[in-house]
């Protein structure tokens, strides 16, 4: 019977991880809806207010310069005020972002609200992953926060969704709005939920600690458990100076770059502008240009899955290679569909499986890949400030592509646009190559260990 009763429990702690997981996760998908609707929701914004390209330009980039203020922030807010705390502070921004913006009457209103919804998107791209990383159990640690990952590209189809079937009416108030409902359920889910017991006892609140871990984890071993997250927090916090010292140079290269390139490949033309690239190809409707780009959402969502299936199996660079190919070609005949001018139907066609090829090659690779390589490489001392100056480099570029999309077609044509970022993902290729590490079967600690010993990041366990 003791032996039946346990099972019961562990089945129940098992729901109850997965539940408290998937409630954060909800930050995820926020991420995704709030950065995908614009896609749809700019068509008629641009009928409504006229924009100019640089107007429009405005409007979708803003929310990644709130973004980059939120993400350059969130170390510090959870490390102050907790992980929950911060995560439900960081839903009522999405909620009142996304009412503020569905009833603003001006250009410059719309810009404001979307800023504070990116402030709340920065802020939950670190803050979310943090917090199911500290009330995992190790075993299931890997698939708990690719949960996040996932929830972004579900949260970018479903934006996709709601823009088609509000095309019709063309109620982009609704599209804007709509996002409030995931964010009050984050927000209400989030106060049923537990602190992260690491952060408790880092405020040496022992007792809630204990409660904490006696209810995510069960109560064997929760003593131990606290000695160990004592352990673990024993090492001293690096300073900013240390992020630059010399041995661990390579690796702030390296993550950032693969950021850099993460963003300056175009994904972000994609996500934003997809409805708006089916357009320039001769689909008129703003409803099927938007059908389209839901099914580009789809095979995002399914290439993650196909990714998170691979990563640990083939390797990370393989998948890198794979998928930046993938991406090079098929941007290469997205400039060559649009260099075409007699071929309308036939540019169309090419335009919408050239685009779903790119997004089916970032998803197994640049996508998920380079926040995993970030999460890899840098030491345990300062691998916080390190991995917040990568987030914030990550959304600093996403801002630079959204920002410059449309003056770029202006400026060099549509195909010499794509071509710009097909050559660009040659580059990024090289440089994965010449600098990005194969990190799988290698544990943290022996990473580091690497990069103590002076030795070139990308040899590592060569």
């Amino acid at each position: 019977m003791a032996e039946e009763k346990t099972v019961s429990q562990q089945s129940s702690l098992n729901i109850f991880i997965y539940i408290t997981a998937f409630v954060a996760a909800l930050a995820g998908l926020l991420f995704g809806y709030d950065t995908g609707v614009i896609s749809g929701a700019i068509l008629f914004i641009q009928d409504q207010f006229k924009l100019t390209a640089g107007m429009e330009e405005g409007v979708v980039s803003a929310v990644l310069l709130g973004a980059l203020i939120g993400a350059a922030a969130s170390g510090a807010l959870a490390d102050r005020f907790g992980r929950k705390r911060t995560i439900i502070v960081t839903a009522l921004l999405f909620a009142i972002g996304a009412v503020g913006a569905a009833l603003a009457q001006t250009v410059v209103s719309i810009i404001g609200f979307r800023i504070l919804i990116g402030i709340a998107i920065g802020v939950a791209s670190y803050t979310a992953p943090l917090y199911i990383s500290e009330i995992s159990p190790p075993q299931a640690r890997g698939a708990l926060v690719s949960l996040n990952q996932l929830m972004i590209t579900c949260g970018i189809v479903v934006s996709y969704l709601v823009d088609y079937v509000l095309a019709a009416s063309e109620s982009w108030r609704w599209m804007f709005a709509l996002g409030a409902v995931p964010a009050i359920i984050l927000l209400l889910g989030m106060l049923a939920l537990y602190e992260s017991p690491r952060w408790l006892v880092s405020q040496d609140r022992i007792e809630d600690a204990r409660d904490a871990l006696t209810h995510i984890t069960g109560s064997e071993n929760v003593d131990k458990q606290i000695q160990k997250i004592q352990k673990s927090l024993m090492v001293k916090q690096g300073s900013w100076r240390e992020v630059f010292e010399p041995w661990v140079r390579p690796a702030l290269f390296a993550g950032v770059g693969i950021m850099f390139f993460q963003q300056i490949t175009g994904i972000n033309t994609i996500i934003y502008y997809a409805p708006t690239i089916f357009e320039f190809a001769g689909i008129a409707s703003h409803k099927i240009s938007i059908l389209a780009t839901l099914g580009v959402g789809v095979v995002n969502v399914v290439m993650t899955l196909v990714a998170i299936w691979l990563i640990d199996r083939i390797g990370r660079k393989p998948l890198l290679y794979i998928g930046l190919t993938g991406m090079a070609l098929s941007l290469g005949f997205l400039g060559f569909a649009f260099s075409l001018q007699n071929l309308s139907s036939s540019l169309q066609l090419i335009a919408v499986l050239s685009v779903m090829a790119y997004i089916a090659s970032f998803a197994i690779s640049l996508g998920p890949i380079a926040w995993l390589i970030i999460a890899e490489i840098y030491p345990l001392k300062i691998r916080g400030r390190a991995m917040s100056l990568a987030t914030a480099a990550n959304w600093g570029f996403n801002l630079l592509v959204a920002a410059t999309f449309l003056t770029i077609v202006q400026k060099l044509g549509k195909p010499g646009a794509f071509w710009l970022y097909a050559v660009l993902t040659v580059l990024a290729a090289i440089f994965c190559w010449l600098f990005i590490p194969e990190t799988k079967g290698h544990t943290l600690e022996s990473i580091e260990e690497h990069l103590k010993s002076g030795k070139p990041l990308k040899k590592l366990g060569v």
